[in-house]
């Protein structure tokens, strides 16, 4: 079974169609596996250089700062201990990795998730071309006669250089080849635009990596 989604024009005339695969666009929404997905995704985008000095750290001498006793006051060991000014961070953070374990088969199947529900609600939409020659005016309305909501998400493929050149400066648009789609920005997009190229080679793309994935489960299984 497959979805048919018009493709059109710059001006905005039906040029023709294309037949969006069930097995990507049609597919049922796991809600959990999304969030997990994207979870681990923000996770893997934070840079975890974090970074405090402990008391074995901080410049300082290891003198007492005062007599052990008759002054009234707590003893202290070094100027360099928490409680001191300039001392050092007690439990601070250090240089971690945030990353999360995900598998392919959940990262491909988190984005056919929303892809499929914008597909549902008549968000994923075709152009032919967004522009001919560089102009960010004309790209920008080109890309407008879909939606007026806020987030657009626009998937060009890698050939495509005037185009993204037409659009990058656009502050409601968010420009990503068709290689490189993931659920995150499918998901805080409020309509997505294809171009016709990129939409047919991420399918081409999407039905290699299930034929790879399927080959690599079959060796699993035959080990």
């Amino acid at each position: 079974m497959s979805l048919k989604v018009d493709i059109k024009s710059a001006a905005g005339k039906v040029t023709g169609s294309i037949d969006l695969p069930s097995e990507i666009f049609d597919v049922q929404t796991n809600v959990p596996l999304i969030h997990q997905v994207v979870v681990a995704q923000l996770a893997a985008a934070r840079a975890g250089t974090a970074k405090t000095k402990n008391r074995g750290e901080v410049s300082g001498s290891g003198k007492k700062p005062f007599n052990q006793k008759g002054t009234g006051r707590a003893r202290q060991g070094s100027i360099r201990a928490p409680l001191q000014r300039h001392g050092g961070v007690s439990h601070g953070p250090v240089p971690r990795s945030y990353d999360q374990r995900t598998p392919k088969k959940m990262i491909a199947a988190a984005l056919k998730g929303v892809l499929s529900d914008r597909q549902r609600e008549d968000r994923i939409h075709v152009i032919d071309a967004v522009v001919e020659s560089p102009t960010t005016k004309a790209a920008i309305s080109a890309v407008r006669q879909f939606s007026d909501r806020k987030n657009v998400l626009v998937v060009l493929a890698r050939t495509e250089d005037t185009a993204w050149r037409s659009l990058r400066n656009a502050d409601d648009m968010h420009l990503i080849v068709n290689d490189q789609l993931n659920a995150y920005d499918v998901l805080v997009s409020d309509d997505i635009v294809f171009t016709e190229t990129a939409i047919r080679e991420f399918i081409t793309g999407s039905n290699k990596s299930a034929t790879a994935v399927a080959r690599e489960s079959e060796v699993e299984v035959s080990a």
